[in-house]
């Protein structure tokens, strides 16, 4: 059996860089059992050693303050192998407490102090390594820097020569601090450098706001960009050419029923649209949202941005630290929903929560929404997304005075602005794809089977006949447009790829993505909402979000029908 390493450390410490550097691309994802927490976990070769590594959950302390955290306690008390503890030199004191606290545990641990090229005081590491007992390796991950002695110390804990440390020191605040004063050597202040000038720049009014609608908007055409760009020069014609002909020559050649080409090859076909759809369409915009968001998180600009959003989410009665779980929901609504469990306050996860299922789309379907709105306008891509936003923050004002939220005082850690790695970048935007092929094009294949088979069978066209007095009575769509409607509720990009295959005016095509964006969570989504909050909650969400998209969509068009 493998020996298993624990990596563990706070919150944007580099932890995931090391991990990275360590493992390479041999990475998998899962959630602890019994929760909902989502970890890595990737095979490591050092030295003829081979062991498994651990990323925990980032946490501050041992103290359990929330399910991330029980998590990462859970995973120290199942007794590791060895743990390697990630130190912030910019916060040292906070961490080495949590330090202190990993070696109550009596485990083999190594101390790796990150950053140390960032702060001004120039740290004594042999003194903390002696007041500990334990290995202390300075590093700097994100370009490669100690990587060779953070190897060899692991291969110390894993051959027996590391073993968990001698000394008895106490886990307090009181004894963090004066290790802390012990081991830095204040030298004369330097002047700011020009990235920490910028730095807090970014946080301010000015021009701290007209450089978000700059940064935020050079990303959102980075997105469209690149995405279109691969779509239509890479992946649509090299399936249109090489892999969809000899498909449908293959089933018409040996498939004698015309129902079942149908089912395979056909409008909705099984075998062209399973690939069409989810790589085709979808996934270049998955590369090049997820290479842009992971160039804002590695730069260090997203803590900023929810530090200048501040004022913004204190009128939800929330703080800009709440930013985080918007963002994770244009990945995915599920671990948005799972981040609100850091927040104390029910009706703050509740309002959160919400406006996630209501306004926010998630990776595939903004794809989705690309792929079917750019080459028509891109003002209608920029158009939904804005009133995505809007309707977003519309609702949690709203909720947060309906509810009557009290806003605690905003407490975000803010790293320094760094150049991301472009190595780094790599991995970790290779990580995500992966995700997204596993979890989300995988689903979103089998649903597309069902539809097939329910297209070619004729029911999607009864029931397309049920909902005519609203689907084109009342927001003016084809009769046709009541199948997405159906498919949206098992994935939500399902609500909005099949309109590709329509013809719809600039009209129709505004109000059908605006019903998309707002309607139901898929079945996923639902059984979460109703896991953290109740069947109620989860109900309500749903017969909510379905009325406001109709309602919103059928406004919308009886308007502009009059208008234009």
């Amino acid at each position: 059996m493998k020996k298993e390493i624990l990596l563990i450390g706070p919150p944007n410490v580099g932890k995931s860089v090391i991990f990275n550097r360590l493992t390479g691309l041999d990475v998998g994802m899962a959630n602890y059992p019994g929760t909902t927490v989502d970890f890595k976990k990737g095979e490591a070769r050092i030295d003829g050693n081979e062991f498994s590594l651990v990323d925990a959950p980032g946490t501050y302390t041992l103290e359990a303050t929330d399910e991330a955290e029980e998590v990462t306690v859970e995973m120290l008390s199942e007794d590791p192998d060895g743990v390697v503890c990630v130190l912030d030199a910019q916060n040292l004191e906070s961490s080495i407490y949590l330090l202190l606290q990993v070696l109550e545990r009596d485990l083999p641990t190594i101390g790796v102090i990150n950053k140390a090229d960032l702060v001004d005081e120039e740290l004594k590491i042999d003194r903390l390594s002696q007041i500990l007992d334990i290995p202390i390796i300075e590093t700097v991950a994100v370009k490669g820097m100690g990587i060779d002695d953070l190897e060899s110390g692991i291969t110390g804990i894993l051959e027996g020569q590391i073993t968990s440390s001698k000394k008895s020191v106490k886990a307090t605040w009181d004894d963090a601090e004066k290790i802390n004063n012990d081991v830095k050597t204040e030298e004369e202040k330097k002047e700011k450098s020009k990235r920490e000038r910028w730095g807090d720049k970014l946080t301010q009014p000015f021009p701290g706001l007209p450089l978000a609608f700059l940064i935020l908007g050079v990303t959102f055409g980075l997105v469209i960009g690149l995405g279109m760009f691969l779509r239509n020069y890479f992946f649509l014609p090299l399936f249109d050419t090489l892999v969809f002909p000899p498909i449908t020559a293959l089933v018409e050649s040996y498939v004698p029923y015309e129902i079942v080409q149908d089912i395979l090859v056909g409008e909705y076909g099984f075998l062209i649209k399973s690939i069409e759809w989810p790589i085709g369409l979808v996934f270049p915009y998955i590369i090049s949202f997820y290479l842009a968001l992971s160039m804002l998180e590695d730069s260090g600009y997203m803590p900023r941005l929810a530090v200048l959003l501040d004022g913004v989410f204190k009128k939800m009665g929330l703080s800009g630290s709440h930013l985080i779980p918007f963002i994770l929901g244009y990945g995915c609504a599920i671990p948005s929903i799972m981040s609100t469990r850091t927040m104390r306050d029910r009706k703050k996860r509740i309002i959160v929560s919400t406006a996630v299922c209501l306004a926010i789309p998630c990776v595939a379907q903004s794809g989705a929404f690309i792929a079917l709105l750019a080459e028509h306008s891109i003002l209608l891509v920029i158009a939904v997304f804005l009133f995505s936003l809007i309707a977003a923050f519309t609702f949690g004002l709203l909720m947060g005075e309906v509810l009557d939220t009290k806003r605690n005082p905003t407490i975000q850690e803010v790293p320094d602005l760094l150049v991301p790695d472009l190595k780094m970048l790599g991995k970790k935007v290779w990580i995500r794809l992966k995700h997204f092929l596993h979890k989300g094009a995988a689903p979103m294949v089998v649903i597309i089977g069902i539809a097939s088979i329910l297209y070619e069978t004729g029911i999607l066209l009864y029931v397309g006949a049920a909902l005519e007095p609203i689907v084109s009575g009342w927001l003016g769509l084809p009769q046709e447009a009541a199948s997405p409607l159906i498919l949206g509720v098992f994935r939500r990009e399902l609500a909005v790829l099949p309109l590709l295959e329509m013809e719809l005016t600039t009209l129709q095509l505004f109000v059908a993505s605006v019903v998309a964006l707002f309607y139901v969570p898929c079945i996923a989504v639902l059984g979460v909402l109703a896991n953290e909050f109740g069947f109620k909650s989860s109900l309500g969400v749903l017969l909510f979000t379905s009325l406001f998209s109709f309602l919103i969509g059928g406004i919308i068009y009886q308007v502009g029908s009059l208008l234009l």
